[in-house]
């Protein structure tokens, strides 16, 4: 017996490793009568196994795990981040491409939010990228209804309870402030359910468009909206393989007094500019690159950071005080 037939571990994570579901959907499936050990059908996910176990879903073997994968995909509006709608709206995965394996979300965006959303074969490795203990920070574009008063902003860095509701640190800041309307950029840590919604509409500031620009290290970049693009297994490894780094979970360094920091590409790091993908149908798979996973994010129809001109659009050039006019 090799060391990993001898090494044991809970059922339902055997199950998310292999590809075939969420740890969370293992549970369902094993409580359902679905799921089998060495000829034995489970109702308890309370069982561990070996290497040496035979497993059957379905009664069909388990198949082995296949080496960890990573997408990214540029999620529009109007999809659902689930497998199975009860309602029958579109999902994410209804919109996928047929030749990607079975994959699961890292986090979830809600119906009208857009933007980055990272897909995995390894159900196990998006249980731990969500857990608020890997600290990875989410960062928006937010299109807020009415003024905003950026001295109400700053509190958000200490955290703030809504109804009973405790939420952590969020490092918020104005972009631009338009006549009925206004940009923020957000940035948090912690990403529980409708957050930044919640929190904007407590400030008074219902939220118009959201859309995520990044999770963790991992930015959408130029990636075009219903497109997928996988992450290059090297570029995977650098930032899954080792340990978290200060700028990849937001904490607190020596020196630093902000309480929430943004992930901006280092030089040096494989974090550089984004690459471009290109492509023809919906949820097409873009040719990736190691210049995608960070850089600068330019939406179109977004304003820049910082405020400046929306990217799409056109601006009359104004005469030069001494230039001459044609007649």
């Amino acid at each position: 017996m090799t060391a990993e037939d001898a090494k044991a571990e809970r059922i339902a994570k055997r199950l998310a490793r292999a590809g075939l579901c969420s740890r969370r959907e293992a549970e369902t499936w094993i409580r359902a009568g679905r799921v089998a050990v060495d000829g034995r059908v489970l109702d308890s996910p309370a069982v561990t196994v070996t290497g040496a176990s035979t497993i059957t879903v379905d009664g069909k073997p388990l198949p082995a795990a296949e080496p960890t994968r990573l997408w990214r995909y540029h999620k529009p509006p109007g999809l659902v981040t689930t497998t199975r709608d009860p309602q029958g709206r579109p999902t994410v995965f209804d919109k996928l491409p047929r030749d990607m394996p079975r994959v699961v979300s890292i986090g979830r965006l809600d119906l009208t939010s857009e933007g980055l959303l990272l897909l995995t074969n390894d159900g196990e490795l998006a249980r731990r990228l969500e857990l608020p203990a890997t600290g990875w920070l989410r960062r928006y574009r937010v299109r807020v209804r009415g003024a905003v008063d950026p001295a109400k902003l700053e509190p958000l860095e200490a955290g703030v309870e809504i109804d009973g509701v405790r939420y952590g640190p969020i490092r918020a800041r104005l972009d631009r402030q338009l006549a009925t309307n206004a940009w923020l950029t957000v940035a948090l840590a912690e990403g529980r359910n409708r957050e930044v919604r919640r929190v904007c509409e407590h400030l008074g500031l219902p939220v118009q468009r959201l859309i995520r620009l990044s999770y963790g290290p991992f930015q959408l970049g130029n990636l075009e909206r219903g497109t997928v693009a996988e992450v290059p297994a090297r570029i995977m490894r650098e930032q899954l393989g080792g340990g978290k780094s200060a700028q990849q979970t937001g904490q607190k360094r020596a020196g630093d007094k902000r309480r929430v920091s943004s992930t901006k590409p280092q030089a040096g790091s494989a974090m550089v500019r984004p690459h471009r993908a290109k492509g023809r149908k919906p949820a097409r798979v873009a040719k990736e690159e190691p210049s995608a996973l960070a850089g600068k994010d330019r939406v179109v129809g977004v304003p820049p950071q910082g405020g400046g001109k929306i990217r799409g659009t056109k601006t009359r050039r104004k005469p030069h005080a001494n230039r001459r006019r044609k007649t």
